[in-house]
This record gives C-alpha cells, structure tokens and sequence, in this order.
C-alpha cells in the first residue's frame, strides 16, 4: 500500500440514517452541480466556484443548516464542504437550491482524504469544524477530529492570518482542543481561551434547547502567525 494511500483512524461511522425522498432527488439532481468528486489530485477551486474569493473549508456540516445560513450571510465567501452522510448532503443541497446559493460546494468524502490530496497550500483563508463527533467513551477517544497531526496538517493549507473555529458543546473536548491549538506554534488564540460565539455563526435549534438546559458552548477561534 503506497504512503499516499495508507489507512487512519476515522473520525466518523457510516451510519446507515434514512434519506428522504426529498433528499435523494436532490443528491441526484444537485449533486452533479454543486457536488466536487473526491479525486487524489489538487482541487483547482477558482474552477470549482467559477470566481476569486475568500474561501472557507467547512468540515462535517451536519445536515448543513448552519452553513446555509453563513453562506448566505456572507455571499463574499466561497465555502467549500464537506460531510460523509447522505441525509445531510441531500438537506444541503435543498438549502442551496431554495435559497439559491452559488457560493457552496460539497464533496462527500473522508476531510483527512480531502485535506491530504486535493486542497492547495495556502488556499483557505478559514477552517470551520463545528460540532464534531466527541467520542465521549474514553476508549473513543482517538477517534476525535482534532488531534495534533490533523492540526500540524490544517497549517501548510492555511494563508498566514487564516484561521480555525472550532465549536463544541462537549466540555472535555473543548479542553482537549483548546490544548491541541495551543501547542501548535504556528497558531495563536483570538482570545484568552474560548472565544465568544461570533455572529456569523447561527445558533442551532439543537444548541438553542441545550443552553435552555443550561448546556455549555464553547468556541475557539485561533490564527495562522
């Protein structure tokens, strides 16, 4: 097996959630235009999105409400995302196409995969990872996203002054990731510690009933020196 090729630690499982049937019209209709197929060659992403702009990598988007909501708040950007189950893709897809979106891209693919072959050094001027799988059970644990060589492998396709928001509402995981961005000395923190949320980033329902339950958010915010 070649070096480009060899096997890691997933972050995810392939559940196998139910897709509408809504959401299925949308993976075969949509797809082809607003979809990237994974390819182990660099993406060319003024192609993909058809102008020059700022561009966000977003990684695991759920079922994609929040990153509708950014991409439409900020039609500047060029958001390019990325989610491995089907539901979400589908849900994504319907967003664009109601709101009539022209500035997301998505790529159903491993982000390790992604990062490691197609994105180019220093073309994102920001990484997204919004509520990550926690993996709470200690023994799940490496199984967490945010580890040190997924960060050391973030910083060659950052532009210096890029940046990473990483969001959680797992208390244990911010922690561990407040300690990983740390430690990498390429990054520096926005704020001493966890950051307030920023306003381009929406509450979800899911995050709305949690801090009715007194559930904690935390955001970190670091920069590329």
């Amino acid at each position: 097996m070649s070096e480009t090729n060899h096997r890691h630690i997933r972050s995810f499982v392939l559940r196998q959630g139910r897709v509408s049937p809504a959401q299925q019209r949308c993976v075969d209709t949509l797809m082809p235009r607003f979809g990237i197929e994974y390819s182990a060659q660099p993406l060319d992403l003024t192609k993909a999105f058809g102008r020059i702009a700022p561009r966000i990598l977003e990684i695991g988007f759920g079922m994609g409400d929040s990153t509708a909501a950014i991409a439409a708040a900020k039609p500047e950007n060029d958001y390019l995302t990325l989610e491995v189950h089907t539901p979400g893709v589908g849900n994504l897809l319907k967003l664009i196409d109601e709101q009539g979106l022209n500035n997301i891209r998505i790529i159903q693919h491993d982000a390790v995969e992604v990062l490691r072959d197609m994105i180019a050094d220093e073309s994102l001027d920001g990484v997204h990872i919004y509520f990550p799988d926690p993996w709470h059970k200690a023994r799940h644990n490496k199984r967490r996203l945010v580890q040190s060589p997924f960060v050391a492998s973030l910083m060659p396709k950052l532009k210096t002054g890029g940046y990473i928001h990483f969001a959680t509402d797992w208390q244990e995981y911010a922690e561990q990731a407040l300690a990983v961005f740390t430690a990498e000395p390429q990054l520096e923190n926005t704020a001493d510690g966890y950051a307030p949320r920023p306003d381009y980033r929406p509450l979800t329902k899911f995050e709305q009933r949690g801090i009715k339950l007194g559930h904690g958010v935390w955001d970190l915010i670091f920069r590329k020196r």
